[in-house]
C-alpha cells in the first residue's frame, strides 16, 4: 500500500508540472517572453514542492506511526499483566501481529486475541491515515505551486534553491553515514579492549587467534585474541593477487590504448571488463576445484607439499578477479594524457616504447596509483574466494603454499557464529576498526604521491 502511494505521490508529481508548465504559458497568453523563469522552471517548481510533501509526509507518518503503534501496544500489553516482563511483552506482541495477519502463533489466549483485533484496527487506521493525509499533501503543496504562478513569479530562483539544498542533504546524508559507521566501530572497539583489560599489545602483536574458546562468563582471554595470523594472511593473499594483476593488467591497459588497433580493441577491452561483472563465488569455485587440486598435483610431482587450501591459489584467483578493475582505470588514464607530450617525445627521435616508459606512464602515474589502491581495497576486503579457497583456520606463516585466512573472513565467521553477539560482536568491529585505518592510511599515501607528481604533469 505504501509503495502505491509513492508511486501515486510520483504521477500527481509529474501531473503538477505539466499543468504547472502549461498554466504558466497561458498566464502571458503565450508570449513567455512576458515571464521572469520560463515554463519550465514554473512546471518543476510544482513538481519539486509536491513530492518532497508528499513524500515527506509518507515517510513521517509511515515510521513515526508504526513506533507509535507499537509503543501503544506494549503499553496495553503491559497495563493488562503488570507483572510481565517485557521481553514476554514482545513475545505476546509477535504472537498477535501472526494471528492478525492470519499466521501461526506460538500461543492463543485472550490477551494475545484482544492484542490482535487491536493491531489489526490500528494497522488499517495507520496505513489508510497514511495514505489519505500523503496524497492531501501532494495536492495542497501543487495546488499552492499552481496559485502563485505569474509572469513576475520567480520560479526558477526558488526551484534551484530547493534542487541546491537536496543535494546539500544528500551530501550531509553521506558523510553523516560514514561518521556513523566511524563512531560504531570505534565504541564497539573500545568495549572490545575493556574486555581484554586494555591489553591492547596482545591484540596488536599476539600470535594465537582463537577468541571466543576463551570465553568465560561474557570476558574473553586476552591470550587469544591476537590478531598477527590473521594481518599476515591477509597481506600475504594482497600481495600475491597484486603481483598478478598489477603487471597483467597494466601491460594490457598500455597495449589496449597504445598498440591495438581499433578492430581489437573494440572487442578485447569488453571481454576483459566482462571479469569484473563474474560474482565472487564463481571465482571462488573455480579456484578451489580447479585451480587449488592443480596447484596441490603439481608440487606433488616436482616432491613439494602443498595444502587443498592454500593463499597461492586465492592470490592468484583474486588477482584475475582485480585485473579488469586496474586494466579498465589505467586505460582511461593513459587515453587521458594529452597527445602533445607524445609528440614531443617523437619529435626527439624517442620510439613508442621509450615514450610509453618515459613519458605516458609517468603522466598517468597519479591515476595508475589510483587504480592500484583499487584493487588492493578491493583485494583487503574479499572474503568468499579466501573462504572457498585459502582456508578458515588462523594460521602464522610466511608460506604460501598453506592454509590461511584473512580479517574480513573472521568477521563473517564471527558475527554468524552461535556466540552471544555482544561477545562476537567486540573482536569482529575491533578486525573492522583496523582494517579501516590500515586502508585509511593507504588513503593517505596514495594522495601523496598523486598530489606530488599531478603538481608535474598538470
Amino acid at each position: 500500500m505504501l509503495t502505491l502511494t509513492f508511486f501515486a505521490i510520483l504521477a500527481l508529481a509529474l501531473a503538477f508540472f505539466v499543468i504547472g508548465r502549461s498554466r504558466a504559458v497561458a498566464v502571458v497568453h503565450g508570449d513567455v517572453r512576458l515571464l521572469h523563469s520560463r515554463p519550465n522552471f514554473h512546471g518543476i517548481l510544482a513538481l519539486l514542492l509536491s513530492a518532497i510533501c508528499g513524500i515527506a509526509v509518507l515517510l513521517l507518518l509511515g515510521t513515526m506511526g508504526a513506533v507509535w503503534i507499537e509503543t501503544h501496544l506494549l503499553s496495553a500489553i503491559l497495563s493488562a499483566q503488570p507483572d510481565m516482563s517485557p521481553i514476554e511483552a514482545e513475545l505476546v506482541l509477535s504472537d498477535a501481529r501472526a494471528l492478525a495477519s492470519g499466521g501461526i502463533a506460538s500461543k492463543s489466549d485472550p490477551l494475545r486475541l484482544e492484542i490482535a483485533q487491536q493491531v489489526a484496527r490500528l494497522g488499517a487506521l495507520h496505513h489508510w491515515g497514511t495514505v489519505i493525509v500523503s496524497l492531501v499533501a501532494t495536492l495542497v503543496a501543487g495546488l499552492w505551486a499552481l496559485g502563485k504562478i505569474s509572469s513576475d513569479w520567480r520560479a526558477r530562483n526558488r526551484s534551484e534553491t530547493i534542487i541546491r539544498r537536496i543535494l546539500m542533504l544528500t551530501a550531509a546524508i553521506a558523510v553523516l553515514t560514514t561518521v556513523g559507521i566511524v563512531l560504531s566501530l570505534i565504541f564497539e572497539t573500545i568495549n572490545f579492549f575493556n574486555n581484554i583489560d586494555w591489553q591492547v599489545h596482545k591484540f596488536l602483536f599476539g600470535t594465537t587467534w582463537s577468541p571466543l574458546s576463551g570465553v568465560q562468563a561474557g570476558k574473553l582471554d586476552p591470550d587469544k585474541v591476537g590478531a598477527v595470523p590473521l594481518f599476515a594472511g591477509t597481506l600475504m593473499i594482497t600481495v600475491i593477487a597484486m603481483l598478478v594483476a598489477v603487471p597483467v593488467g597494466l601491460f594490457s591497459a598500455v597495449y589496449l590504448s597504445d598498440f591495438a588497433s581499433p578492430r581489437v580493441r573494440a572487442w578485447a577491452k569488453p571481454m576483459l571488463e566482462l571479469l569484473a561483472g563474474i560474482p565472487t563465488v564463481v571465482y571462488g569455485f573455480f579456484a578451489a576445484i580447479t585451480l587449488a587440486p592443480f596447484i596441490r598435483n603439481s608440487g606433488e610431482a616436482i616432491g613439494l607439499t602443498i595444502a587443498s587450501e592454500s593463499a597461492l591459489a586465492a592470490g592468484i584467483v583474486m588477482g584475475i578477479m582485480i585485473i579488469p578493475f586496474i586494466s579498465s582505470l589505467s586505460d582511461d588514464v593513459i587515453n587521458a594524457v594529452p597527445q602533445s607530450l607524445r609528440d614531443g617525445s617523437y619529435g626527439l627521435g624517442a620510439t613508442k616504447a621509450e615514450t610509453i616508459r618515459q613519458v605516458v606512464l609517468p603522466a598517468a602515474l597519479p591515476g595508475i596509483v589510483s587504480a592500484v589502491l583499487l584493487g588492493v581495497s578491493r583485494a583487503v576486503g574479499e572474503t568468499m574466494i579466501v573462504v572457498m579457497a585459502a582456508g578458515q583456520g588462523a594460521n602464522l606463516t610466511a608460506n604460501p603454499l598453506e592454509a590461511v585466512t584473512t580479517v574480513t573472513v573472521q568477521i563473517v565467521m564471527l558475527i554468524t557464529g552461535d556466540t552471544e553477539a555482544s561477545t562476537a560482536a567486540g573482536p569482529a568491529f575491533t578486525l573492522g576498526f583496523t582494517l579501516f585505518c590500515v586502508t585509511l592510511l593507504m588513503n593517505i599515501a596514495a594522495q601523496r604521491v598523486v598530489r606530488k607528481y599531478r603538481e608535474l604533469y598538470d
